[in-house]
């Protein structure tokens, strides 16, 4: 088939190099134009540069204004989108013959929206994957053509809940154009009364609230990574980011965010709405990033216990 690809950052690259590999015809490649948002200067690989390397016509947008001309001129027989960071007018998402696939790293109807692996993660879900859909009128919402799962391990970072995933991409597409092509796609309604929908991350949700117990704050740390901004907290004036940290083998009571105790390898922090009741496991920072990017031990940075985080 005839194919054009809408798409951005990593997830897009890795869409469009397997269209590349496979045996359609990438005709043209819609894509964003650089972006220095803290969760875009990540999984970053450029799609317009690929394109270009192919010889692909390249459309640069920040939304999808003024397509129809190049759509018209390629001709796809169908478009496939992956990261795509805008809303698609129903003029462009129905015009080829075959509709538009979108390809989302979640598994629909749960996780529409935005980061899906971060928020997955922090949630606790068992299992993670990539759904590819037919695009309609609602985001993230259209009739499923095929998912993937992967599970959630209990010390997965979403950093490799993202090279797992973005291995499933390739596949993905390749297998769900050759259903389309071929008629034989049996095409699964979304249970919307299952859907969610969340927000693009910014720096302030990753910061640590030390009334959520401490199984939660370690899973957003762990969901916050290197590369992606971590999760943290403040010191005084310090604002101190959690590289590594772990629940507590302990129960500990006391006011949440209290700087308490050594514990194997880190510090104690006292953490849960209900900690006064002292049956409370704590959170035990092992790590930890200064503005500086110096790392430390969380016993090599507090020297004396007491006091606060915040």
């Amino acid at each position: 088939m005839r194919v054009a690809m809408f798409g951005y950052q990593t997830w897009g690259h890795r869409t469009l190099k397997a269209l590349l590999e496979s045996a359609h015809e990438v005709v043209l490649v819609v894509t964003h134009p650089k972006s220095y948002h803290a969760y875009e200067k990540i999984w970053s690989d450029s799609v317009a540069d690929l394109a270009a390397e192919h010889g692909v016509p390249v459309v640069l947008r920040n939304r999808p204004d003024d397509l129809m001309v190049p759509l018209k001129e390629a001709d796809p027989d169908i478009i496939v989108a992956n990261n795509w960071r805008t809303w698609l007018p129903s003029e462009v998402f129905s015009f080829p013959r075959h509709g538009t696939l979108n390809v989302h790293d979640s598994l629909l109807p749960a996780y529409a929206g935005f980061s899906p692996l971060i928020w997955a993660l922090i949630n606790d879900e068992p299992e993670v994957g990539v759904t590819a859909h037919m695009m309609d009128e609602d985001l993230d919402a259209g009739d499923i053509v095929l998912q993937r799962a992967i599970p959630v391990g209990a010390q997965d970072t979403a950093t490799d809940l993202f090279h797992r995933t973005i291995d499933l991409i390739g596949p993905i597409v390749v297998d769900a154009l050759t259903l389309i092509e071929s008629g034989k796609a049996v095409l699964r309604k979304q249970d919307r009364s299952k859907a969610s929908f969340f927000h693009k991350r910014s720096i302030e949700d990753s910061r640590i609230n030390w009334d959520w117990p401490a199984d939660a704050v370690a899973r957003l740390v762990r969901a916050q990574s290197d590369p992606y901004p971590n999760a943290f907290t403040h010191h005084g004036d310090k604002r101190l980011r959690v590289v590594k940290a772990s629940v507590s083998q302990g129960c500990y009571g006391g006011t949440p965010g209290r700087i308490f105790i050594r514990e194997g390898p880190g510090v104690v922090i006292v953490a849960g709405a209900d900690a006064r009741t002292g049956r409370n496991k704590g959170l035990v920072i092992e790590r930890v990033r200064l503005d500086d990017n110096t790392e430390l031990k969380a016993t090599d940075y507090f020297r004396t216990m007491g006091g606060y985080l915040k």
